[in-house]
């Protein structure tokens, strides 16, 4: 027997499927079931690894002794949706299609509402997703480029950006809805977002590697240069997309993606490994300098959060860089098992209603 409502947390991720069960907020236990190359490989592209996902958490659920018909709701990341704004949705028939046939690209955080969606049906749980990467509450002008036929997009760490900021103002004692954010999420990519009272009207493509350059990502890079080695005739288009997605920033420039081991390098001396560590910070500051100025400089804080910021050094240059405009708080770590049972548990509460897609 359990008390309250228990829920069913899924993060698929390229190599791995994050897992946790919770009662209410409480977290009853938490697993990475990872997936080898060969593996995945053997089964083929993401949408075909639904059913081996599935298996493997249902297992982990047996393994536990957690039962499936004791679970409330099953909640997934978001995945390649439609732009979207906030909120927590339903699973229904038109997200499944979507997300089961790539419609909007294909990424292994599509399999969360797919996979949330199976077991609640076993059940007659919720199917529900948060929050997802397409998230999309940009201000119309901030979408014009200089080029007619191209617009900007928003494609960002909205799960983990928006349930920072939610905890920010409730310590705060305030409502999210209520202040003027500036949150910088910082993992293998980087995404900077200026939230106005509950929005977030401004921020870069991560996905696609704009904004400042990261462990995995370019940044936005000289668009000259760029033009010249797209037809340079040297480069695929996947070649070149790799450089500046997966294979960009650190990859790149230092051979590693792993924030410690930049660290650990430039404190044994590498000036190279220093001089990007603080190019990444200044990158980063430079973003956080722009979203102040998108919210007219009226900013209550600013956030620094992902796995990242559990750097004090990192913390410390940015905060160094941009103190001037608003306290810089450092909220580490991406929490996105935890904020996906939260946005779970505001449904079963009625504190909202699941969007229908």
């Amino acid at each position: 027997m359990h008390n309250g409502y228990r829920i069913l947390t899924i993060n698929p991720g390229s190599t791995s499927t994050k897992i946790a069960v919770f009662d209410d907020s409480e977290m009853l236990f938490e697993r990475i079931l990872r997936h080898s190359d060969q593996e995945l490989s053997a089964i083929g592209p993401v949408e075909k690894q639904l059913d081996f996902r599935l298996g493997l958490t249902l297992g982990a659920l047996e393994q536990e002794g957690i039962e499936v018909a004791s679970i409330d709701a099953t909640i997934g990341r978001g995945g390649l949706l439609r732009p979207i704004p906030s909120g927590v949705y339903r699973v229904n028939e038109a997200m499944a299609d979507e997300l089961s046939t790539n419609a909007h690209g294909r990424h292994a955080s599509n399999l969360g509402g797919l996979i949330a969606r199976r077991i609640a049906d076993r059940t007659g749980a919720l199917a529900l997703v948060a929050d997802p990467v397409v998230v999309d509450e940009m201000e119309d002008v901030a979408r014009i480029t200089g080029i007619d036929h191209i617009k900007r997009r928003s494609v960002f760490h909205a799960l983990n950006q928006k349930a920072v900021a939610r905890l920010y103002a409730d310590r705060a004692g305030k409502k999210y809805e209520q202040l003027n954010l500036v949150v910088a999420h910082m993992g293998g990519g980087v995404s900077v977002g200026a939230h106005r009272r509950g929005r977030v009207v401004d921020v870069n493509n991560a996905l696609d590697g704009e904004g400042p350059l990261s462990p995995e990502r370019a940044g936005s890079v000289p668009a000259g240069d760029l033009v010249k080695m797209c037809f340079s005739g040297r480069y695929t288009e996947a070649e070149m997309t790799r450089m500046l997605t997966g294979g960009g920033g650190f990859v790149s420039l230092l051979s590693t993606s792993d924030m410690r081991e930049v660290e650990r390098m430039a404190a044994g001396g590498d000036r190279k490994a220093a001089l990007v560590h603080e190019a990444m910070c200044y990158n980063v500051g430079k973003w956080i300098g722009a979203m102040a100025a998108a919210l007219a400089g009226e900013v209550d804080a600013i956030i620094l959060t992902g796995g990242i910021a559990h750097s004090e050094q990192v913390c410390g240059s940015i905060g160094r860089m941009v103190g001037f405009l608003a306290p810089v708080v450092a909220m580490p770590g991406e929490n996105e098992l935890e904020a996906l049972a939260l946005n779970a548990l505001r449904v079963l509460r009625g504190e909202t209603e699941p969007i229908e897609y």
